[in-house]
């Protein structure tokens, strides 16, 4: 089967065609980078997510809504995952999901622009802005559309109600207040 398609620009941007995609999960990633120790990083991801993007016929006008099971966390280090998990972090029994969901878009630069939304994590909603770039789309073997996203925004931990921490003996602190949040996103057109 052939699939007629036409490649999509605003303000001279190539941008996705209308319609509303489906986060593939499996291709996409959903993670987050904070400081450990004062001296390193620490990377985690969830492994258990659903979105979905609806994009208009002005881009500009585009939704996102993505949904995340916060129980899912891992970060390579079960004691450490379980530890996230508890009262003293996420509070995965009390809040059990985390959520984004876009208020606006705003164009920035060429395959660039800001998603601005509402990120509630523990319970608690903040505004936050992620910066992304938009990779293209493509057909997949089986006629499908695809189009790919990576997406980053820090936030200060604290914000949302995440304030446990550990004084070290040679100063500073065991965890880091800033999180760089991480999104690698294909999404699948629905018919």
């Amino acid at each position: 089967m052939t699939t007629t398609t036409t490649t999509q620009f605003h303000e001279l941007v190539e941008v996705p065609e209308p319609g509303t995609f489906t986060i593939d999960v499996s291709h996409s990633h959903v993670g987050f980078v904070v400081r450990h120790m004062m001296v390193s990083k620490v990377r985690g991801r969830f492994t258990s997510f659903t979105g979905e993007i609806t994009i208009p016929e002005n881009p500009l006008h585009s939704s996102v809504e993505l949904k995340v099971d916060a129980g899912s966390i891992d970060t390579r280090e079960e004691a450490r995952d379980a530890h996230l998990r508890s009262p003293d972090f996420f509070d995965v029994e009390r809040y059990p999901e985390i959520t984004f969901r876009s208020t606006r878009v705003e164009g920035e630069s060429p395959g660039g622009f800001r998603l601005v939304g509402d990120l509630t994590v523990h319970g608690v909603t903040r505004p936050v802005e992620l910066d992304v770039e938009y990779n293209g789309w493509t057909t997949d073997p089986w006629g499908g559309r695809r189009a790919g996203f990576s997406a980053s925004a820090e936030v200060d931990r604290e914000d949302f109600g995440l304030t446990w921490n550990a004084a070290l003996e040679g100063g500073g602190v065991l965890v880091g207040k800033k999180a760089r949040l991480e999104f690698e996103i294909e999404a699948v057109k629905q018919a």
